[in-house]
């Protein structure tokens, strides 16, 4: 018993860490440029207008804005109320009827079987106690409903590049890698018998001015790679920049001067049987 507490508590000081991370920077500006992977996810789950949408750990809302543009019921939710904020100017832009709620994707404040398809892009990965997210994902999937997650393989671009960080901050010790959810036997084991599982392998390509301008845009906006240059003394800090340009240089698949590199996500449908 007092080892399932430490769990609890070790995981609870994690989160907060880890909604500090996303917290900084403004992850936004990184986030609008992923905007295509929400289009694919809706088309993949077959989205309809007749149905009521979440999206879990929305960021900025990318997917939330692909649900509300095919005329879907959708709720955003994020446990960074900043980024909802960023969500809800582009929805008001578009005028799109959607509804903002702060939320943990480990405690979904709403019903069991409340809603008709589930979304997550690059978002529910992210949480620390994987399980718990999951189970939280199916209570409120309704039976017969559909969950539509977008994840980073192991071996992709973002993949590799969290494994560089890891280097020079280690992640918290029994914290599994997000990228696992890029598996797909792995979200097999984590959703259950209860669901079956359709996945597919996309590329998202990252375009960029420069690999100096990639970098400087994550260095500045997303909250990882901003914490952690800030976490480490300067000599680390310029390690960490020579590992991440090795990457960037090994990646582009362009010698124009321009950054192009594609980056592997699994496109996942799971049906929460009836």
């Amino acid at each position: 018993m007092n080892i399932q507490n430490h769990n609890v508590t070790d995981f609870t000081a994690i989160k907060g860490r880890q909604q500090g991370a996303w917290s900084s920077g403004d992850y936004a500006v990184v986030g609008t440029t992923l905007q295509i992977v929400g289009e694919l996810l809706c088309e993949a789950v077959d989205l309809r207008s007749t149905e009521r949408v979440l999206d879990v750990a929305a960021g900025n809302g990318n997917a939330t804005l692909a649900a509300a543009r095919r005329f879907a019921n959708v709720i955003s939710t994020d446990y960074v109320g900043a980024l909802l904020e960023r969500g809800r100017v582009r929805a008001e832009a578009e005028g799109l009827a959607v509804t903002f709620q702060e939320a943990d994707a480990e405690a979904l404040p709403f019903g069991d079987a409340s809603f008709d398809v589930i979304l997550s892009t690059f978002g529910v990965m992210f949480t620390p106690h994987q399980e718990q997210a999951a189970r939280e994902m199916l209570r409120v999937c309704r039976p017969g409903g559909k969950i539509g997650l977008a994840n980073w393989t192991p071996d992709s671009f973002i993949g590799r590049l969290f494994r560089i960080i890891g280097k020079y901050v280690p992640p918290a010790p029994g914290l599994r890698s997000p990228a696992l959810w890029g598996k797909e036997e792995h979200l097999k084991t984590l959703f259950g018998a209860g669901v079956t599982v359709t996945a597919q392998s996309r590329n998202f390509v990252f375009r960029y001015k420069s690999p100096r301008h990639w970098l400087e845009i994550f260095r500045g906006y997303y909250g990882p790679v901003l914490k952690t240059f800030a976490a480490i003394e300067p000599e680390a800090r310029s390690n960490l920049e020579t590992d991440i340009y090795a990457l960037l240089t090994e990646l582009n698949t362009v010698t124009d001067g321009s950054l192009v590199i594609p980056s592997e996500y699994l496109e996942a449908v799971i049906v929460k049987k009836g």
